[in-house]
């Protein structure tokens, strides 16, 4: 069987490709990746999301998409796609869990992973300290004191969700200022148990068994000083998940991968939606927004498939 359209991951923009494209009748198949819902399903509290005024968590904001994309006939596959060739038509994509596909149309929306500081100590206490995820492991920080690294809206979120759990909650963040919206900064500035450090940055990170301290540098000063701290949160931006596309997609020198306004690939039926090409926005409702146009946008180049004499499957 040659699939209709195939969506690669399940962040808002994929969820939101599959319901649009559910809803044209195209009987799509989403993919999901090893951690369904993306990087909004790690999110503990979600405001900004239209259409919640009391806000809503990221895990119950992707279970309500993926329920109404359901509802008009969207497949779900929890695996992840390990290969592709998008030199032929219909592509052909191959999963981890060893199945093929082939597909007269992919949407990409494989989103983005936080990025890592690169410091020595970072590797050596992932999972021992060092996270990229405050509602994951904000509960076994209880009692303790925490370092946040970063200053834009992720870092004061999930900095202020920490709260609830750790004794304290230092900001380190290597400007003077921060990059999130003035309500976060608003609330951080309020909350006695936040405090910022300044124009610094991590060297290193240091413990016995567990994570113990930071080594920071200061800018400014160049000075070099010791932070006890039992839990390093790291909020430092995202590098785009497009590995997998090298060689067959146009990419920029960060990885994210090149389209039109209308999110088009250079190769005809490959379209992109969310933050694999979005390095400016990154938010929700911007990623769905992606997947609406993108999935238009397949529908469109299955339309002209279809008149040419190609079969699409209802």
């Amino acid at each position: 069987m040659v699939e209709n359209v195939i969506v690669i991951g399940s962040g808002p923009a994929g969820l939101t490709a599959a319901l649009y494209t559910a809803r044209a009748n195209l009987n799509p198949l989403l993919i999901s990746g090893n951690e369904f819902g993306g990087q909004i399903a790690l999110t503990n509290e979600v405001e900004n999301y239209p259409g919640f005024p009391e806000g809503i968590t990221g895990p119950e904001l992707v279970d309500l998409m993926k329920n109404q994309a359901e509802r008009f006939g969207a497949r779900f596959e929890t695996d992840h796609v390990g290969e592709v060739n998008f030199q032929t038509h219909p592509f052909q994509l191959k999963t981890e869990n060893g199945k093929a596909y082939e597909a007269k149309s992919v949407i990409v929306a494989t989103g983005a992973s936080p990025r890592r500081l690169g410091v020595p100590g970072e590797q050596e206490f992932m999972g021992r300290g060092v996270s990229y995820c405050a509602t994951c492991d904000g509960f076994f920080f209880r009692g303790k004191e925490i370092a946040v690294v970063g200053g834009g809206d992720s870092a004061l979120q999930e900095g202020l969700f920490l709260t609830r759990f750790a004794s304290r909650v230092h900001i380190v963040h290597r400007r003077d200022q921060l990059r999130a919206q003035p309500i976060l900064q608003d609330r951080a500035h309020k909350n006695d148990k936040v405090n910022f450090v300044w124009n610094s940055t991590v060297h290193e990170i240091r413990g016995n068994g567990t994570v113990g301290a930071v080594w920071l540098e200061n800018v400014v000063s160049g000075k070099s000083s010791e932070l006890p701290v039992q839990g390093v949160f790291v909020y430092i931006g995202h590098t785009p998940n497009t590995q997998l596309f090298r060689g067959q997609l146009d990419m920029d020198e960060e990885g994210y991968l090149k389209v039109d306004e209308r999110l088009h690939t250079i190769i005809p039926g490959i379209f992109t939606a969310g933050e694999t090409h979005d390095h400016i926005f990154r938010q929700a409702v911007v990623s769905a927004g992606y997947g609406c146009m993108a999935a238009m946008e397949t529908e469109k180049f299955l339309a002209e498939l279809e008149h040419q004499g190609y079969k699409v499957a209802g």
